[in-house]
């Protein structure tokens, strides 16, 4: 892949010295800033967050809801998936070696989503299409929403040399067995269970973690093991104690009409984009497009 040498790279390793330094810094020394990700889907907008200093990128299976038009994000084709992730990468590689990048672009760690029943049918079936992100999607890592029982899946992955990144708390994959999504680690009990997830992942050797909507108190819990454990800890609705966060790009943008809870816009492009698409079309019906830049020879 060719990368610039002039463009700074987030790798695994930079976030686990993240969350490694995090347990070297006691109060009142300042801990190092949380890293930011966002999902993304294409090349286009990949150019653009490098250049903004995301230094995740997650092609997520939310692109099941976000652009397929699906209403759940088990309805996500592993193969279309494969396909988002490697234009994901060709427009990171656009962007980092662009001889105009603008001070501040990365190149982002890029994860993909193995979706629905991608990973759950075997180990051999979990390791064949997660090495299938690495080799076709040019992936960094992959993602997996995990309990505690996963975790002989995950040390198979470790052991093909497969970066994980183990997704706990609230797990959009299981929304049919609760009736829509839902947050998790609201009772004692769950919070416990969450927690026991974690540690599954930890010993079974994961490198990363991402935690969804649970507590401040859960999320916190989970940070202090990931951070003893210098494995950084990815978090979305769940407290700003975590080593990183994570928003769906177009609840972001304000292009969603109806985002989580914990979401906070920082534009509306939705507003925006129905604005120049009205434009458009007054200008249309006008008469005001069309002209020709060309002249017969």
């Amino acid at each position: 892949i060719p990368f610039s040498m002039s463009v700074p790279r987030i790798t695994i390793g930079s976030l686990r010295k993240l969350a490694a330094a995090t347990s070297f810094n006691p109060s009142p020394s300042p801990a190092p800033a949380p890293f930011a990700s966002l999902t993304c889907y294409d090349a286009t907008m990949a150019r653009w967050l490098c250049r903004a200093g995301v230094q995740v990128l997650l092609v997520g299976d939310t692109a099941a809801e976000m652009v397929l038009g699906f209403a759940r994000t088990s309805d996500m084709p592993l193969d279309v998936l494969l396909v988002l992730t490697a234009g994901v990468r060709r427009g990171i590689i656009a962007a980092s070696t662009d001889p105009n990048a603008p001070a501040g672009t990365v190149i982002p760690l890029l994860m993909g989503d193995m979706p629905f029943l991608s990973y759950h049918l075997s180990e051999d079936d979990a390791v064949r299409n997660a090495a299938r992100f690495l080799t076709e999607g040019q992936a960094d890592a992959v993602k997996l929403e995990v309990d505690a029982t996963f975790a002989p899946r995950v040390v198979r992955m470790n052991q093909a040399g497969i970066p994980i990144c183990a997704h706990i708390g609230s797990r959009p994959q299981r929304a049919a067995m609760t009736g829509g999504y839902a947050s998790a680690g609201r009772t004692k009990v769950e919070a416990a269970s969450i927690i026991t997830d974690a540690k599954a992942m930890l010993d079974a050797g994961c490198p990363m973690m991402l935690i969804e909507a649970v507590p401040d108190e859960v999320g916190s819990a989970v940070t202090d093991l990931c951070t003893a454990a210098k494995v950084p800890l990815i978090g979305i609705g769940a407290g700003t104690s975590c080593h990183g966060q994570v928003l769906v790009l177009t609840d972001l943008l304000g292009l969603t009409d109806k985002p989580p809870s914990f979401v906070k816009r920082a534009a509306d492009l939705g507003t925006a984009v129905t604005a120049a698409a009205k434009s458009w079309v007054d200008t249309v019906a006008k008469r005001g497009a069309g002209a020709s830049p060309y002249t017969m020879r």
